[in-house]
């Protein structure tokens, strides 16, 4: 009890009981404890304070390691030289892939890095592949030996950028295209009388400003007689560059100093031309001498074709900018070739290129790009030297905009460096701080000196502004995202589409090659070639001869012979109607032939359906293996075997007829009697679209049906057609029959005892072709109403009578709050979307429902049907237009009325239009 009660009374004091080491644990615990618990409930200050009383309390071991350890291990260190971890000739291997930029800013990182990056090791290779060698041995104690001799090498390089090439070698960028002596001779005059001209001005300008304040004034271009123009210089901007221009902005001295240094290059310019101009000290460039009297134009914008909506992007170039507009699947020299042609050796101030591209690289081309890697390509480096010889130099103003945010990242800034050096010119480019695909347009532009990644324009579009107007810019901008996703979203849904009708056309142009053109028909071993073999190895086997592959080869020689002339015979009774002279007569022969050759055509794709269709499936059905039903097969089928006996016959009276041609041969009585057994035709064209929805049955559900489709279809003896595009082709025929009979009615004369058969038979085949329009309609009204029935959820039935869908209008529908006041003063509320579908004996109303994509702009809409009215007891009435409202009109029904409102004052004349006459047409049905 005592030894309880002492414990109890210790629990809380200051006395450790080192003896018992469970209590002693237990109090220590205890204590920690109570001592965090006071932690978490001090300041930041107090804490601090106790953390350094612990600290200075501790011994450097529980310092050096565990508080180290526990460092570590609480806040990792993530960042480490790997210098000073790797071994030393594995640094040396990774700083072996540097360039010598790369290594010159390496060795500003820290002594140690400079010692890696100087080694002889990493430079002598450098060296040696350019042909720069050491003069000397160096010493083993000394330091960068190799790298000194690579700067210095590199350093006394005399290599000039095309600009300075074109200083001291004009003919780089101004080719001289060898025009005649007596052209370069008056050009040459006539540049010397516009030098003594401006030099005359001058003369006059500087003495009206000397001229005394009291002299008699003198109006300019009077003085000696002869006018001059106020403020016209020579621009040399080069030796050959002798192109004129007006210049406001330099004041009289400078015009002066201008005019003399304009001759004094004349007389001390060195002549390169050869042959007979060699005598004369100048010449002008030959590709301005249509620009002489021309101010050239202020920039050249390339513009991709990849590019969304690049036609907005042309209406909005301004005057001064010449346009380029080229293929994105293109080369570079075809887009060099094309700007050359469109440069016509003029000179530009800027030049811009719009195509696609992100921060780092700009997709030039399909397979090219442009980006910090590939720029020091041999043919993107002649590209580009090439391309940038039409603009100014640096110096006056000259430079290169990229619409592609290149300053956003550093290896777009490094490509700008690169091609800044590369050329000679300021670079320009978007720091693409605005979102969205080409919106970074609008942002702020970079500095275009080389170097300098800074703000070049304040305004939105900066450099931009110099090619396009700012108002299209922005649009187009804005717009070029949306108009992204619109195509994205229309190739998805058309990809397969598109895959599919492209594999069709190459099948069709393959099989057309093959046979029509090829004849494969002929390659293949006939029936003629399988008997002429067999009579002569007959003949063969019956003789004694001594070289039979001699005896074969006279043989067929001589059965081809017999065989031709059997041909010419037979063809002589056929007559040529090319060999007619052009008269009515033969236009008649022209037609009837092309009738009958495309009634050759028409029968065998007939008899393909047959063949390959009609034929396989009876014979897998009477051998107990039926692919399709006896049921099946006649109501897809039967009616063609029909069709193709009467075009059979219909083909032998047209064979008897053209065999006998003649002036007064006739044909209409064939055609006529051709459409007095159009009834089978009707047959099918009422069956036609039973058939293709038990084909779509069929291959839905039986796997043999689909199997067989899939092996028959589009092949060789299918002319390259599907079965359901072979039943498409006695529609086909039947307005081919129109067309032909409609040019034999034109070239059949009055009097011709076969007009009025050919006449009587073109009207049966007009009626008829209205027929098949209306079946066609009814076809595509059929389907309108399905869709309708399927996009309304909750829809009644639509097929009721001959119910017709006539038009869909969108609109607001509104609500008044207080119906006692009148309507020129009432205000509305837009209380819902819905949409109006106007059959031809009712007005549905539908709640219409817009649901967005995530992450795109599309939305799509859903209806929900709530309301009919019938057209029989609708009445509508136009509301006023007033402040409140405008394009509304109310749709009262028998026991309720909704007011509704477009959009556009058009929509809504239109739709009420269409309204009112359905109206009326069901009143007077009834």
């Amino acid at each position: 009890m005592e030894k309880k009660e002492l414990h109890s009374n210790a629990r809380f004091s200051c006395w450790t009981p080192l003896n018992n080491r469970a209590e002693n644990m237990q109090l220590f615990e205890e204590r920690i404890n109570l001592v965090l618990h006071w932690f978490d409930l001090w300041t930041d200050r107090q804490r601090k304070r106790m953390m350094h009383s612990v600290l200075t309390r501790c011994t450097k071991a529980q310092l050096s390691r565990y508080c180290r350890d526990l460092l570590t291990e609480t806040l990792p260190t993530t960042q480490a030289d790997f210098t000073a971890v790797l071994p030393r000739f594995l640094s040396l291997y990774i700083m072996s892939f540097l360039s010598p930029l790369d290594l010159c800013s390496a060795a500003q990182v820290s002594w140690h890095w400079r010692v890696l990056s100087e080694q002889d090791c990493l430079w002598a290779g450098r060296c040696i592949r350019q042909g720069w060698f050491l003069p000397y041995t160096p010493g083993e104690k000394e330091f960068g030996a190799w790298k000194k001799h690579f700067i210095s090498c590199i350093s006394t390089l005399d290599r000039l950028t095309p600009h300075e090439i074109a200083q001291h070698f004009w003919t780089l960028s101004q080719p001289y295209n060898g025009e005649e002596e007596e052209e370069e001779e008056r050009l040459k005059e006539r540049l010397i009388r516009q030098m003594i001209r401006t030099k005359i001005h001058e003369e006059k300008r500087v003495a009206l400003r000397t001229r005394k304040a009291w002299s008699t004034s003198t109006r300019l271009g009077e003085s000696g007689g002869r006018a001059t123009t106020l403020g016209t210089t020579f621009k040399t901007s080069g030796p050959p560059n002798w192109s004129l221009s007006t210049s406001s902005d330099l004041s009289l001295e400078e015009n002066v100093a201008h005019s003399s240094s304009s001759e004094d290059a004349v007389s001390n310019f060195p002549s390169r031309a050869s042959g007979p101009l060699s005598k004369y000290v100048f010449r002008p460039a030959p590709r301005q001498r249509s620009n002489i009297h021309r101010n050239p134009a202020n920039c050249l914008l390339l513009v991709s074709n990849k590019i969304p909506a690049y036609e907005l992007v042309l209406s909005g170039a301004k005057a001064d900018v010449i346009v380029v507009l080229y293929d994105y699947r293109g080369t570079l020299s075809a887009l060099l070739s094309q700007v050359e042609e469109a440069v016509s050796g003029r000179t530009f101030k800027r030049l811009g290129l719009l195509a696609p591209g992100g921060t780092e690289e700009i997709h030039l081309f399909h397979n090219i790009c442009l980006s910090d890697r590939t720029i020091l390509i041999p043919a993107h480096r002649d590209f580009w030297e090439k391309l940038s010889i039409p603009v100014v130099p640096a110096e006056q103003g000259g430079g290169i905009d990229i619409f592609s945010p290149c300053a956003a990242s550093t290896s777009g800034v490094a490509l700008m460096q690169k091609l800044a050096a590369l050329t000679g010119l300021n670079v320009w480019a978007p720091m693409g701080f605005a979102t969205g695909s080409f919106q970074n347009i609008l942002s702020d532009w970079s500095d275009g000196s080389i170097g300098a990644i800074g703000l070049s324009d304040p305004q939105p579009g900066g450099p931009a502004l110099h090619y396009i107007c700012e108002p299209v810019l922005i649009g187009w901008c804005r717009q070029a995202q949306w108009i992204e996703e619109a195509l994205a979203e229309m190739k998805n849904c058309l990809e397969f589409r598109l895959q599919q009708v492209g594999l069709q056309a190459r099948g069709r142009a393959l099989g057309h090659s093959l046979w029509e053109r090829v004849c494969l028909e002929d390659l293949r071993l006939s029936e003629d070639l399988s008997l002429a073999l067999t009579e002569g190895l007959t003949v063969l086997s019956k003789q004694a001869e001594t070289s039979p592959f001699e005896f074969l080869a006279a043989f067929l020689t001589k059965w081809s012979d017999e065989k031709e002339t059997r041909d010419e015979n037979l063809l002589s009774n056929v007559p040529l109607m090319s060999g007619l002279p052009q008269t009515q007569l033969d236009w008649r022969g022209v037609v009837a032939r092309e009738l009958q050759l495309s009634e050759v055509l028409y029968i065998s794709r007939l008899s393909a359906i047959v063949k390959s269709y009609q034929e396989p499936l009876t014979a897998a059905l009477n051998s107990n293996r039926a692919i399709l039903s006896l049921a099946d097969m006649l109501v897809i089928l039967s009616p063609v075997a029909k069709i193709l006996d009467l075009n059979r016959e219909f083909k032998a009276a047209l064979d008897a007829r053209l065999q006998q041609w003649g002036a007064e041969q006739c044909v209409g009585d064939v055609c006529l009697k051709l459409c007095t057994h159009l009834r089978v035709y009707t047959n099918y064209l009422n069956n036609y679209t039973t058939a293709l929805s038990a084909i779509d049955k069929c291959r839905d559900t039986k796997p043999a049906f689909r199997a067989f489709l899939k092996r028959t279809d589009r092949t060789l003896a299918t002319h390259m057609l599907s079965l359901q595009e072979l039943l498409l082709c006695p529609v086909w025929r039947i307005q081919e029959y129109t067309t032909l009979l409609q040019a034999l009615t034109l070239h059949t004369h009055v009097s011709h005892p076969d007009h009025t058969q050919v006449s009587g038979a073109l009207s049966t085949l007009q009626r008829y072709t209205k027929f098949i329009q209306k079946l066609k309609r009814n076809c595509e009204r059929d389907r309108l109403l399905e869709e309708t029935q399927q996009m309304i959820q909750g829809c009644p039935s639509l097929s009721e009578g001959n119910r017709q869908l006539i038009i869909r209008q969108d609109a607001d529908l509104l609500h008044s709050p207080n119906d006692h006041i009148p309507e020129s003063l009432r205000t509305y509320e837009h209380v819902a979307d819905v949409s109006l579908f106007l059959f031809t004996d009712v007005l549905m109303l539908t709640w219409r429902q817009k649901k967005h994509t995530p992450f795109t702009v599309v939305h799509r809409s859903t209806h929900t049907f709530f309301a009919s009215l019938a057209l029989a007891t609708l009445t509508v009435r136009k509301i006023v237009h007033s402040r409140y409202v405008k394009h509304a009109f109310i749709l009262d029904g028998s026991s309720r009325s909704w007011v509704c409102a477009t959009e556009r004052g058009q929509e809504m004349d239109h739709f009420l239009s269409v309204l009112s006459s359905a109206m009326q047409t069901t009143l007077t049905s009834t």
